[in-house]
């Protein structure tokens, strides 16, 4: 694969029209997003957020940023530990989602700032935010190293990254996760939003994306210390972190 190639679930394809499908994708599933995780997910990806929320260290007084936020359910969870005194910025390169996002807080009555951004590209200054998060939105993104490496910049020294994603499944499971990924939620999203095809790109989407060990080396090569993961799910998904000093 060249450097202008990159894969679209198991396609290889050009990078900008990676950048095209991947918004397609999500203009697509936006409206039913949160009803289509609880029905994947048996509810679980609640779990996985709040077990990625303990592990934050985030508390009042706090500055977060949540990348590729979509929906805005890490958003919501971190408004309420911070406080009035802290910040929490809502982020998506996808219109439709942080939209929904947007919505979704301010009905709650959370007025956070949102900002649509690529991950490669963040607005924000150096060194500023205590703790950057993104959840199920890396394997998406063109230049993996590249996002990580912006996550990095804005964390304040002491910060911390959190990289909430599937990843290698115990291998004892892959052939009935397989049956799972492939035949049963492609079959639901089409029942639900009428479209299969982004929710097999999503499932193919997570057999090309970084295992465990794999992404634990790309946080530290673009300057993460003390990188460590958790396996939640037998290996579903797995929750890394990673600190700036």
């Amino acid at each position: 694969m060249n450097k202008e190639t990159t894969h679209f679930g198991f396609e290889t394809v050009a990078e900008q029209e990676k950048a095209r499908r991947v918004r397609s994708v999500f203009d697509s599933v936006a409206s039913r997003y949160d009803l289509m995780n609880d029905l994947m997910s048996g509810g679980m990806h609640r779990l996985w957020k709040a077990f990625t929320i303990e592990r934050s260290g985030v508390r009042e007084g706090s500055r977060v940023l949540d990348v590729a936020g979509g929906t805005g359910d890490l958003s919501l969870a971190f408004a309420k530990r911070v406080g009035k005194t802290g910040q929490v910025w809502l982020t998506d390169i996808n219109n439709a989602m942080l939209a929904r996002g947007r919505d979704r807080l301010t009905d709650k009555g959370y007025m956070l700032p949102v900002a649509q951004c690529d991950a490669e590209k963040l607005p924000f200054p150096d060194d500023w935010f205590d703790c950057v998060t993104v959840a199920f939105g890396l394997r998406n993104m063109t230049h993996k190293e590249q996002a990580l490496a912006e996550m990095r910049r804005v964390l304040r020294p002491g910060g911390r990254l959190l990289v909430l994603e599937f990843s290698q499944v115990w291998k004892p499971l892959a052939p009935v996760y397989d049956f799972y990924s492939f035949q049963v939620i492609p079959r639901i999203g089409q029942l639900v939003t009428q479209d299969s095809d982004s929710y097999r790109y999503l499932s193919e989407s997570i057999r090309v994306h970084p295992d465990q060990e794999t992404l634990k080396a790309m946080m530290e090569g673009v300057g993460l210390e003390r990188v460590e993961y958790f396996n939640m799910a037998l290996g579903v998904v797995a929750l890394h972190r990673g600190f700036k000093f």
